[in-house]
């Protein structure tokens, strides 16, 4: 049975390409009217020119003012707000001790703050809409230790907590509030960190490779990330609430 969700309204930040376009797409396909949100303008344009009867936001989810905009806006063309799926997100390989604050907040403003933001300002329109659901983008790094991304597996791990709370907290509204965890996912933000990843660690090239084939079998997809939103999204997973949903191929489960 595959998820309706026609007269439904969807917002998804970080959605010009990769997981965050996909995401888009499968909730369209699925019958949604889906707002493309981006920092970058025309790429949010462009991606929303191939998604049928989707509108394109430029959006800084650092930005209190632009993420309430946002939601406005949605709430203006469509009538109401159903779905957020605040999915933007950054990352930059490096050591703890040679990260200074500003590339901490680099990382943690858009991944944490930004996730805040939209729960914040969305949760109002999805209760005024008799209830929805909010989809977080987490990561199978917020359950360990990872090297070289620290600031981002901390603003991770912090983004599953915030889930759980929000959950608990928007529960009486008939607000749903789940994660989805992915492993390394074939996507630009993974793939442009390989490099820097093989020769902080002092491993072979290709030895990333090497570890993904051990550990989670291959790369995730795309495709696979947005099915597992779209389930939360939809009313298949209605006795979900405040979960972390891992899709990592066993990444997590492994000890070697």
């Amino acid at each position: 049975m595959s998820e309706d969700l026609s007269g439904k309204t969807a917002v998804v930040t970080g959605a010009a390409n990769g997981i965050g376009f996909a995401i888009a797409a499968r909730l369209a396909e699925a019958g949604a009217s889906v707002v493309v949100s981006d920092i970058d303008e025309s790429a949010a344009k462009a991606a929303s020119d191939k998604i049928p009867g989707s509108m394109p936001f430029a959006c800084d989810v650092r930005d209190e003012n632009q993420v309430k905009a946002l939601v406005e806006a949605t709430v203006e063309r469509f009538g109401a707000l159903h779905v957020m799926v605040p999915n933007a997100g950054v990352a930059k390989a490096m050591p703890l001790v040679e990260m200074d604050l500003a590339a901490w907040r680099e990382v943690t403003s858009v991944n944490l703050d930004g996730v805040f933001l939209a729960i914040r300002h969305a949760a109002p329109a999805i209760i005024a809409a008799g209830g929805g659901s909010i989809v977080t983008l987490g990561s199978v790094t917020a359950l360990a230790g990872t090297p070289l991304i620290g600031h981002y597996a901390a603003s991770k791990a912090a983004v599953v907590n915030l889930t759980k709370t929000a959950a608990t907290e928007l529960r009486a509204h008939n607000v749903r509030v789940n994660a989805v965890l992915p492993g390394f996912v074939g996507t630009h933000l993974v793939t442009s960190q390989v490099d820097s990843f093989e020769q902080q660690l002092g491993v072979p090239a290709g030895g990333f490779a090497a570890l993904m084939d051990q550990k989670q079998g291959r790369l995730g997809t795309v495709e696979e990330v947005a099915e597992a939103v779209l389930f939360l999204a939809g009313d298949r997973s209605s006795f979900c609430n405040g979960s972390g949903l891992l899709l990592d191929g066993g990444l997590n489960a492994s000890l070697f």
